[in-house]
């Protein structure tokens, strides 16, 4: 199957306008928020997990301890992906149309452990570039117990979809006329000035890589 297409599970069935299976805009979306949340089937039971994550190509990576239930349990197993970045407050007229803008992603398909050290080392390079773009050079390397002691998953892009919501509120046209404040209350996720390690032995002026802000792509 080609990622693009749409299945029975991953089509958007209410408001369908909304939703996109354009493989560039879901990525867009995965490489631009922080935290995923790993979805899976422990003894019957559904668990959900929020970890962070790292994408190479159609692939997800996702790292922690060997003795994490959900690696552990991910692994070989049928798993949702989930990721939303919060773009605003939509406040309506009427209690009922407050909504928020947002922009959404669903993957389903089987994780599998990354076993191949090649691989692994470029997850983890891929996981640490996520969540700072430029640190992996800046960084030491995981030594060899660190990284004997991290389990990698991986997820390729078996089915997934996009939703996204933008734009004013939708309020009844006999709402119009109320005196009630309307419109979009927008949100971003925003860096703050870094906050040196004091065990710092010399004072190391902060790199580039650490003023940075996150790049958005609204849709």
């Amino acid at each position: 199957m080609e990622r693009g297409e749409a299945t029975p599970r991953t089509a958007v069935r209410r408001v369908a306008e909304r939703g996109s299976h354009d493989p560039g805009l879901i990525d867009a979306v995965i490489d631009e928020a922080f935290i995923c949340h790993l979805g899976f089937i422990e003894d019957g039971i559904p668990f959900v997990v929020p970890t962070i994550h790292g994408r190479l190509g159609d692939t997800v990576y996702f790292h922690g301890s060997p003795a994490s239930r959900a690696l552990r349990r991910s692994s070989g197993a049928e798993v949702c992906l989930t990721v939303t970045i919060l773009d605003g407050l939509v406040l309506a007229r009427s209690a009922f149309h407050h909504s928020m803008n947002y922009r959404s992603v669903m993957v389903l398909g089987r994780a599998r452990e990354v076993t191949d050290a090649e691989e692994k080392l470029r997850a983890l390079q891929a996981l640490v570039e996520h969540v700072c773009p430029g640190r992996w050079e800046a960084a030491r390397r995981p030594n060899l117990r660190e990284f004997s002691k991290t389990l990698v998953v991986a997820l390729s892009f078996e089915e997934a979809s996009l939703k996204v919501r933008s734009g004013p509120p939708v309020d009844e046209d006999a709402d119009h006329d109320l005196d009630v404040w309307a419109g979009v209350l927008p949100l971003e996720t925003v860096a703050r000035a870094a906050v040196p390690d004091e065990l710092m032995k010399r004072k190391v002026p902060a790199p580039a890589h650490v003023r940075w802000t996150r790049p958005t792509e609204r849709l």
